[in-house]
C-alpha cells in the first residue's frame, strides 16, 4: 500500500507518522506539503497531528482550507482511505470530512497522558487489525480534543456503527460526549481520533497497542 503524509506549518507529528508508517509498511511514504495541489497515486492519506498556524482562529480552520485540501476531499470521495490524527483530526472536521466539533477540553488543560481505549468498530480498514470490544493503551496529547455533535448526528453516528474508538474504564481526558476518541464517514473509508497510535509501535517505545491500526490498514502481518 502506498501512503502519503500531508505536512502543515506548525505540525510536529508528522515525522513520527512517517516512521511510524516506514516501520510498518517497510516503505517510506510521500511527503505532500499544504501548499501542493495535487497528490500522488496512494491508497491512504495521513494527516499527523501538531498545532497547524498555531492553532489560531480555530484548531485545524486555516489547515482546512489550504489548497491540497481539494484533492483530499475528492481522493477521499473517490474511496481513497483518509486518516486524521489528533490535529489531523480537527482538519478533518474543520474541512467538512467528518461531522461535528472538537472543542476545548473540559479541564481547560492541555492533557498529555495515556488512556484506555476500546475498539467499537472492528470491521474496517482501520481496524480489521483488532477485535470489536478490545481494550487498548494510547497516548494522547491535546488542547481541544472535546468532541461535540447534536443528537441527530451523535445517533447517527452510534447507529450506522461509525464511532471507531471510545475512551474506556473512566479514562475520557476532555469531556467528549459519548467518551468519542475516533469516529468514521459514513461510507468508512475516512478515519479521525484523538490519540496517537503512532506513538505506541514498538515495546522500546512502551508497548504495542497502536501497532494493530496500522498493521490492519497496510495490510502486514502483526
Amino acid at each position: 500500500m502506498k501512503a502519503a503524509v500531508i505536512v502543515f506549518p506548525g505540525l510536529n507529528r508528522d515525522r513520527d507518522m512517517i516512521a511510524a508508517l516506514t516501520k510498518v509498511s517497510g516503505t517510506a511514504p510521500a511527503i505532500v506539503w499544504h501548499q501542493d495541489t495535487e497528490l500522488p497515486d496512494v491508497d491512504l492519506i495521513v494527516i499527523p497531528g501538531g498545532f497547524s498556524y498555531g492553532d489560531y482562529l480555530r484548531c485545524g480552520a486555516i489547515a482546512a482550507r489550504s489548497p491540497i485540501m481539494d484533492q483530499v476531499r475528492a481522493r477521499a470521495e473517490q474511496g481513497t482511505k483518509v486518516l486524521g490524527v489528533c490535529n489531523g483530526f480537527q482538519i478533518l472536521i474543520e474541512a467538512g470530512l467528518l461531522p461535528g466539533a472538537l472543542m476545548r477540553n473540559t479541564s481547560l488543560k492541555f492533557v498529555c497522558r495515556e488512556v484506555k481505549l476500546e475498539v467499537i468498530n472492528a470491521d474496517t480498514d482501520f481496524t480489521r487489525g483488532y477485535t470489536k470490544g478490545q481494550i487498548i493503551r494510547c497516548p494522547v496529547a491535546h488542547h481541544d480534543g472535546n468532541y461535540f455533535a447534536d443528537a441527530e448526528t451523535l445517533k447517527r453516528l452510534e447507529g450506522e456503527d461509525l464511532v471507531a474508538f471510545r475512551y474506556a474504564e473512566g479514562t475520557n481526558p476532555n469531556g467528549s460526549l459519548h467518551d468519542i476518541a475516533g469516529i468514521l464517514n459514513a461510507r468508512k473509508n475516512v478515519l479521525g481520533l484523538m490519540p496517537h497510535p503512532e506513538n505506541l509501535i514498538e515495546a522500546a517505545n512502551g508497548g504495542t497497542d497502536g501497532r494493530a491500526l496500522f498493521t490492519g490498514l497496510l495490510g502486514q502481518a502483526a
